[in-house]
């Protein structure tokens, strides 16, 4: 930050205050302050340098473009998708009209686009989107580019995230050959893509298949960027799931312990990622019944992601959604009613009631009712289920579980 702060004084003295380098000045501090969680300190940087890149070289100039892309960007970390998508509309279209339609910054915003409206669960939306950019980047780049590889994994992932399993695997599979053999076999990128393949076999059950790759993708990590490196810790949590979901919690809790501690330490108490390290340890305890250690860390969670993100972000949604499955096994089902019901509220209105995650809150809810002996949807139960299935989430299982309890009962 202090050598930020000094080149950003040392131009703005030199250039005065509307020069394009302190506009680059102003969106590295801006991007500093995003990957601290400081996103309010970094809004008016990204602003200022875009009103004096506007200033300078007009409206429809590339580094207006960047400048738009880095904007919507911020909003998007903290779900402000209405805020982001004119921005990242914007950008496109400045980028086809300087570019051409063909051009590798046009493919780098169809991904941001479509990252945008995946989040939003627009699945219509991104699919063209994410296809589109890839298609520019083997055109142009060709089909072993480090480039090309990214675009598969994106849309990889896209697939992944609605079940679509099999097409998953091939794309993700052809990026990790990829990155092999361009970059070699103990690069960044092939650690990021050895553990997307393993999360996706995680998501199918095939947990042998997963393991090894899991942890040959952090050994890379480990000896690439160390041990305290926010990466690392992304992999020991995911290293950590891969155990849990296997019921092997002994083996689980060391690293989600570790995860947790390593992103206190880096990024300090009050950063997103160190709410979702909150947040995953307070799963591990909840599948254990241990309801009362749960919620003390989800109540953590919840406060940090309100004190960054606000009231109304996805994350806090999920925060209040985990808090209330804390209370309610502990019986509490006052306390755990409002708050699975301002949990469901944030997220149909961002994301839709139709979005996986919102069914999965949903049907939450209807478990809480039913635990509480207040009167069930068992419609809505059929819904919610039906649309978790379709996703190819586990979750669903709760539903048909709730759906079997409530047929026993007449």
């Amino acid at each position: 930050e202090p050598l930020h702060l000094r080149s950003l004084h040392i131009r703005e003295k030199v250039f005065g205050p509307d020069n394009p380098d302190v506009a680059s000045s102003l969106s590295a501090l801006a991007g500093l302050y995003e990957a601290q969680g400081r996103f309010p300190e970094a809004e008016p940087l990204h602003l200022r340098s875009l009103h004096i890149r506007e200033k300078v070289f007009g409206p429809d100039n590339p580094d207006v473009a960047v400048s738009l892309s880095n904007l919507a960007h911020l909003y998007w970390v903290q779900g402000r998708f209405p805020e982001a998508e004119p921005l990242h509309l914007r950008s496109l279209h400045i980028r086809e009209k300087v570019f051409g339609p063909d051009n590798p910054d046009v493919a780098v915003s169809l991904s941001n686009l479509a990252h945008l409206y995946r989040d939003q669960g627009c699945y219509p939306e991104a699919e063209p989107l994410y296809q589109r950019s890839l298609a520019i980047r083997e055109k142009v780049l060709g089909p072993d580019h480090p480039d090309v590889a990214t675009s598969l994994n994106d849309l990889a992932s896209f697939y992944h995230a609605q079940g679509r399993y099999g097409e998953a695997e091939h794309l993700y599979q052809r990026s990790l050959a990829i990155s092999e053999k361009i970059l070699g076999l103990e690069h960044p990128n092939v650690a990021t893509s050895l553990n997307n393949l393993a999360m996706l076999f995680h998501a199918q059950g095939r947990y042998g298949e997963a393991e090894p790759l899991c942890r040959r993708s952090l050994i890379i990590m480990e000896q690439l960027l160390g041990p305290d490196h926010p990466n690392v810790a992304t992999l020991l949590n995911n290293l950590a799931a891969l155990y849990h979901f296997q019921g092997r919690y002994a083996e689980a809790e060391p690293l989600y312990r570790r995860a947790l501690a390593l992103r206190e330490k880096v990024l300090g108490p009050e950063h997103p990622e160190v709410a979702q390290s909150l947040n995953n340890l307070a799963v591990h305890y909840q599948d254990q019944r241990r309801y009362a250690e749960a919620e003390l860390l989800n109540r953590r969670a919840l406060a940090i992601r309100e004190k960054v993100l606000g009231s109304e972000h996805p994350q806090v949604a999920f925060s209040l959604g985990n808090l209330a499955f804390s209370c309610t096994g502990q019986n509490r089902y006052a306390e755990a009613d409002p708050l699975h019901r301002r949990s469901l509220a944030i997220l149909e209105q961002i994301l839709g009631p139709d979005h996986p995650k919102s069914a999965n809150v949903a049907l939450n809810f209807q478990v809480m009712l039913h635990l509480s002996g207040q009167s069930v949807d068992v419609e809505r139960v059929k819904t919610l289920t039906r649309l978790l299935e379709e996703t190819g989430d586990a979750r669903a299982k709760k539903g048909h579980d709730l759906l079997a309890q409530l047929e026993k009962k007449g």
